[in-house]
Formats: structure tokens, sequence, C-alpha cells
């Protein structure tokens, strides 16, 4: 059956890929996507009969009924700070249910926020609230689809993980604490396969790999022929305090200490996914392990990596 799928975000990288997904590997799918500028779209796709553009703003309500209205499903891809993140996916979500959409994919797309407490990852605050937004709408239902960390960041210099030149692995603990992790590429694939699936409501559980810091280490020097030396940087309580300590004293430098919240989150046990992932449910995803990333890239390219996410979609 012909299934209209709504994109919010639609010039943005992630949304790429998912759009990308829907048009090679669903042709019965008609995209609406909702954007402030579709200049920023290639001609081929704001051309294209399968793919109707809204342009409009994010925060007026008429402008996202008319984006959402006649779609079975709303993908949000947006990004931004927290009061757009909120605020804005609030907005869509009201268009929802004024519209009788029946499903909304919340931009969601990282660990198990549900785990968290509101105010122990300053960047994870938007998700509980929209969820929680959500759960209160009578009619439309909520998506949430969780995939770790991208790949493409954990090897991004941001994350202060791999050093390149150094050839370092850092990281906080013992080196025994797993990471869960997946490219944007197989993260867009699944919520594609979740947007046109009208029975996959809820919490979505999918990864692409598990690997502690020393397993990849090895999977690197298995790889490259060369081998990263790994180093240890402290404790995960020295970790917990350092980054408390640079949010206390300007929380509004989200980028001197975000990294720090999401190495300690991500690794700390509070916030992995299901053991029983729902990936076998989608068995046309091929994910993509450590391994298949590191062999798809060059050392030089790794944390160039996530600028590049998304670029031929």
């Amino acid at each position: 059956m012909p299934l209209t799928v709504g994109i919010a975000g639609i010039t943005g990288k992630f949304s790429r890929l998912v759009l990308k997904n829907l048009l090679r590997n669903h042709p019965n799918v008609q995209i609406r996507g909702f954007c402030r500028n579709a200049s920023k779209l290639p001609e081929h796709l704001r051309s294209s009969d399968r793919i109707t553009i809204i342009q409009g703003d994010s925060m007026s309500l008429d402008d996202a009924r008319e984006f959402v209205r006649g779609s079975d499903v709303i993908v949000c891809g947006y990004l931004g700070d927290n009061e757009f993140m909120t605020a804005g996916q609030k907005v869509l979500v009201d268009a929802c249910e004024l519209e009788s959409v029946p499903r909304y994919i919340a931009s969601d797309y990282c660990l198990d926020f549900t785990q968290l407490e509101l105010g122990q990852h300053p960047a994870k605050d938007p998700m509980k609230l929209v969820k929680s937004y959500l759960d209160s709408k009578p009619t439309v239902q909520g998506v949430h689809v969780l995939i770790g960390a991208f790949m493409e960041t954990f090897w991004s210099r941001y994350f202060g993980i791999f050093d390149p030149a150094q050839l370092t692995l850092s990281y906080w603990g013992d080196g025994d604490e797993v990471w869960e992790s997946t490219t944007y590429s197989t993260a867009a694939e699944f919520v594609a396969a979740v947007a046109t699936d009208p029975k996959a409501v809820g919490m979505q559980h999918f990864l692409g790999d598990r690997k502690t810091i020393r397993q990849i280490a090895d999977e690197f020097a298995q790889v490259y022929g060369r081998e990263p030396r790994l180093v240890r940087l402290g404790s995960q309580e020295q970790l917990y305090q350092k980054m408390h300590a640079i949010y206390d004293q300007d929380p509004s430098n989200i980028y001197a200490y975000l990294a720090l919240f999401y190495q300690y989150y991500c690794t700390n046990g509070q916030t992995y996914l299901k053991p029983e992932l729902d990936n076998s449910r989608y068995l046309s995803v091929k994910p993509m392990t450590f391994r298949q990333f590191l062999q798809s890239h060059s050392i030089d390219s790794l944390s160039d990596s996530y600028q590049n996410a998304g670029s031929d979609a």
C-alpha cells in the first residue's frame, strides 16, 4: 500500500540519509519534507515526483499542520539546542495530533535516555520531555529509535577518544566498559524501516556493534597493521567529577563539557540498550560493525568521517 512519510528538517545530514533509504528501498513511499530553505536540497530531490517540500517556520503550528497533513508517519530530524529540540518537536506533535497522524518518530537516535533522570545529561532532557509529551497525547503514538553513539562521532576529534597524530585511544575507567555504536547510514536504514512499518511504535533498540575500547584497539591493529596506544585518563568517578566541574563553571559553554558527559553515560552502564535488540525485525538492514567501519576508512579519514556522513545523500 502507498505510504506517506513526512521528514521534518529534511535538509539535515541524518534526514538526508533517511530520505536516501526511503527513495532507494521503499518504492511505494511518498515523502513530504519540512524545512526553512528548500534550496539546500539538490535539484534532483526538489524536482522528484516522490517528494513534496513545504517551507515553513518550525515554531508555527499552522506551517507544521500543512506539513504533516496527509502523512502516515512523521520522522523528526531536528538538531539544535535544548529549547529548539523541545519546543520545535512539541509543535510537530501538536500538529500530528490535530491532523490525525498516527505515529511520530522523535529526534532521539542515541543512548537509552529513558534510564536517565532529568538533568543528568544536559543534552538528553529534550528527549525525556518530548517522550512525556507524546505519552500524554490520545492519538499520535511516539516512536523512539535508539542506536547508542554514532560511530562517526566516536572517532571524531571533538569526542576526544581517537588522536590520529599520536595514534592513541583514550578512555576513562578500566578499559573493559562497552561502547554501543551505530553508523549514521545503518541508523538511517533502521529509521526508514521503522517509518514504513505501521506496527513499529514505542522504544526501538538497534545497534551496529558492541565493543570495549580494548577490543576496538585490537580490531584497529588487525585492520591497519598499526597498534594504537591505549591511554587511561582516570577512573569513571574522576570523569564524573571533571565533567561536572566544567559544567558548573559555565553551563552555557556546552562544547566544553558535552563530550565528557557522552563518554560517561555511554559507558557507565546506565544507558545501555536492551540485550535482545530489535535488529532481527528488519533483516534487510545489514549493520556496519566497528571492524567494517575501519575497513571502509583510511586512518587519516576516520576523524573526519562525522563531517562527511550523509554527504552523498
